[in-house]
């Protein structure tokens, strides 16, 4: 008696397939440091460069007087670098901008927190989950992670008071730890340029202060024409760097500080959420 071969069904993998979005999200510090400092090459050569900006329309020769752009070119090869890193310094602050602005939620965080605690106080659960979805946000998600997970245990009849109060507060730090990388994303950019703008412009000035000390040397009449650019070389390497370096300083004070003020206020909501539940469980 023959036996009919049983047929196994295997079924295809799904290919996870990343949205361009997400990718373009991703390679973002990427690209802008490289289109920054590409903008700053064609900057430094076609409109610092310009031979209208020279004596003879030839950028060899000494810059016209008062004509900075020309100065700003017989600052040498470390300018483009300065420039592009003073445009990764905007371009960044700028999104970070955007982010920690969608971060804060469409009204005040403290305005926010305190309508959450009014809402706990009168245990109207579902209500203060529909704020937190109108809030949305940093602060609102994660009040809304643990007001959901509130919800699943309040009544449950399995747990204890401890244990829902420990669940409760794995529920914010999970909901936390999700929400922080966002907030943090691209500061240390940020950090590193406050280092690195000044470091350029320390060395295009030490470079700069060779080549005069050069012309300087040589027999007869110095080169006036080699110790002029050798002096704009350090002064204008020195004032981009420090530029550069003091605008990334503040704005990276700045937001740390609304990075703080806003984990700040998550703090306080989850302090409000857990102490509500225990006051009244």
């Amino acid at each position: 008696m023959s036996q009919t071969p049983t047929q196994t069904t295997v079924k295809p993998s799904v290919p996870t397939v990343r949205s361009s979005g997400s990718a373009l999200r991703e390679f973002f510090a990427a690209i802008v440091i490289v289109a920054c400092i590409a903008v700053g090459i064609v900057f430094y050569v076609f409109v610092l460069g310009n031979p209208a900006n020279f004596e003879g329309g030839d950028p060899k020769n000494n810059p016209l007087q008062g004509n900075y752009l020309g100065i700003a070119y017989k600052g040498g090869v470390l300018v483009p670098i300065a420039i592009g890193l003073f445009l990764i310094t905007i371009t960044m602050s700028i999104e970070r901008a955007i982010t920690l602005a969608r971060a804060s939620g469409k009204m005040s965080m403290e305005s926010f927190v305190q309508q959450i605690e009014y809402l706990m106080e009168q245990d109207r659960l579902d209500e203060a989950i529909a704020l937190c979805d109108k809030q949305r946000g940093t602060v609102g998600n994660v009040a809304r992670e643990a007001l959901m997970r509130l919800k699943q245990i309040k009544d449950d009849p399995k747990m204890d008071k401890d244990q829902k109060v420990a669940a409760l507060q794995k529920a914010l730090e999970e909901s936390l730890a999700l929400e922080l990388p966002m907030l943090e994303k691209h500061m240390t950019i940020i950090a590193t340029i406050v280092s690195i703008a000044t470091l350029i412009g320390l060395i295009g000035t030490v470079l700069g202060m060779i080549r005069a000390f050069a012309a300087l040397a040589t027999s007869g009449a110095p080169d006036a024409v080699a110790l002029a650019t050798g002096i704009s070389e350090a002064l204008v390497n020195t004032a981009l760097g420090i530029t550069t370096s003091t605008i990334a300083t503040v704005l990276y004070n700045y937001f740390t500080s609304r990075i703080d003020d806003i984990t700040y206020r998550i703090d306080e909501a989850g302090y409000i959420i857990v102490q509500s539940f225990q006051s009244k469980a």
